[in-house]
C-alpha cells in the first residue's frame, strides 16, 4: 500500500466562533424567571443564605431548567445569621463562606479582597450562570443586564440600571485571573461603557467584574446604595443596611440574595450569549494523474499476481470512495467517506478536502 505524505501547504487550520443564546430554548432575553425561596430560609444553614436558584419556568413545571443562581458574600460575616450562637462563632455564616469561596476562586489568596476600580467594599453580589447553559464561555460584549432600583434609599421613584461589560470599550483587553479573563461591569450596553471613566459611581467605583470563562458576574453592592450613604444614585432593596436581618424564618425578602433577585426580575431584561471556539483542520488530499490508478484489492489479481481484468492493463480505472489519514507509524487514525465515488485514471487528478473539527 502506497501512502502520500502531506506537504506543509496541504494542511490548513481555521478557527470559527459559534455563538448562540445562553438561556433554555435558545431564548435571547430572559425576561421572566422564577425561584422558590419559601423553604430556603428555615435555618442559618439553609441553602437560600448561600444561593438562590433561578429557573425559566415555575418549579411545578417538570420542564423547568436552572438558568442561574444569585448569592451574597460578606468578608466580615454580615448579612446572614450565624451558624451557631456559641462564644467565638460571630460572623461564621453563609455570607462569610460565600465571600471566601469566590475570593479563593478568583485570587487563590485569603488575604485579597474584591476591588471595583479603586473601591473595596466588604461584600459582593454574585450571579453564577448555570454551567449547562453555556458552551465554552460566555461571550464578552453581549451582556445586557438591567436592575430595578429606586433613586435612593428613601425614594419611591423607580429607575433602571443598565449594565454591561467593557470588553468593546477596552478592545477586548482583559485581566487574567484564576477564573480566566476578567472584564469590568459598567453602565452601558453591548460591551460599550457610558462615559469616559471606569469609576462611574461617585468617581471611585465600578459596578462589578465579569468572568466570561467561568460564567460568573460579581457586583459591587456599594454601587447600589445602603442606608448609611444617602447620596448614592440608586438603591436596591428596602430601607435598611445590608447585613441587617429581620425574622428570617418568615421573611425571605430580608435575605440579601433575594434583594438582587428582585432587582433582576423586576427589570425583566437579562441578555448574555454563549460562545464556542470550533477549530477545523483541513487536509487537502491530492491524487495526481499518475497516482492511485490501480487497486490493492486482492480480487483484481490471480494467484500469480497477474491482473484478472484485461481492461485494467492499458486503461486502468479506479473509484475513490474513502480517504484514510495515517500517522508516521502508518497507523490509520481517521477515515473520511466521500458522498459519491470519484473516478480516477491516468488522465484525471483528484483534489479531496478532508475537514476535522475539534
Amino acid at each position: 500500500m502506497s501512502l502520500t505524505r502531506f506537504s506543509q501547504g496541504d494542511i490548513v487550520i481555521s478557527t470559527d466562533s459559534l455563538v448562540t443564546s445562553t438561556w433554555s430554548g435558545n431564548t435571547n432575553n430572559l425576561q421572566t424567571a422564577f425561584t422558590s425561596s419559601a423553604n430556603n430560609f428555615t435555618s442559618p444553614t439553609s441553602s437560600g443564605f448561600f444561593h438562590l436558584d433561578v429557573y425559566d419556568k415555575v418549579l411545578t413545571d417538570t420542564s423547568a431548567e436552572l438558568q442561574y443562581s444569585v448569592a451574597y458574600g460578606n468578608r466580615l460575616g454580615s448579612g446572614s445569621p450565624d451558624f451557631t450562637n456559641d462564644s467565638g462563632s460571630h460572623g461564621q455564616n453563609a455570607s462569610r463562606v460565600t465571600y471566601g469561596a469566590y475570593r479563593n476562586l478568583v485570587f487563590g489568596d485569603e488575604n485579597q479582597f474584591f476591588t471595583f476600580d479603586t473601591h473595596t467594599p466588604n461584600d459582593i453580589y454574585v450571579i453564577n450562570v448555570a454551567r449547562a447553559r453555556y458552551k465554552q464561555t460566555l461571550k464578552p460584549g453581549t451582556l445586557n443586564l438591567q436592575l430595578s432600583a429606586s433613586l435612593n434609599q428613601s425614594s419611591t421613584t423607580a429607575t433602571t440600571i443598565h449594565l454591561t461589560d467593557d470588553s468593546v470599550t477596552q478592545n477586548g483587553s482583559a485581566k487574567l485571573t484564576n477564573l480566566g479573563r476578567q472584564f469590568n461591569i459598567v453602565s452601558g450596553s453591548s460591551g460599550v461603557r457610558s462615559g469616559s471613566v471606569l469609576g462611574q459611581v461617585a468617581a471611585t467605583a465600578s459596578y462589578g467584574l465579569f468572568y466570561p470563562d467561568a460564567g460568573i458576574i460579581i457586583l459591587n453592592p456599594d454601587a447600589f446604595g445602603q442606608r448609611s450613604t444617602a447620596n448614592v444614585p440608586v438603591h436596591i432593596g428596602p430601607n435598611r443596611q445590608r447585613g441587617e436581618f429581620v425574622n428570617y424564618n418568615t421573611s425571605s425578602a430580608d435575605c440579601n440574595n433575594e434583594l438582587l433577585w428582585r432587582a433582576i426580575s423586576g427589570a425583566g431584561n437579562f441578555i448574555i450569549d454563549t460562545e464556542e471556539k470550533v477549530t477545523s483542520q483541513y487536509y487537502f488530499a491530492r491524487a495526481k494523474n499518475f497516482e492511485y490508478n490501480y487497486t490493492t484489492n486482492p480480487s483484481f489479481t490471480d494467484g500469480s499476481g497477474n491482473l484478472s481484468f484485461s481492461s485494467m492493463i492499458n486503461n486502468p480505472v479506479t473509484y475513490i470512495t474513502t480517504v484514510g489519514l495515517y500517522n508516521d507509524s502508518s497507523d490509520l487514525v481517521a477515515v473520511a467517506k466521500l458522498s459519491q465515488p470519484v473516478v480516477k485514471d491516468f488522465t484525471k487528478e483528484a483534489l479531496i478536502r478532508v475537514k476535522l473539527d475539534y
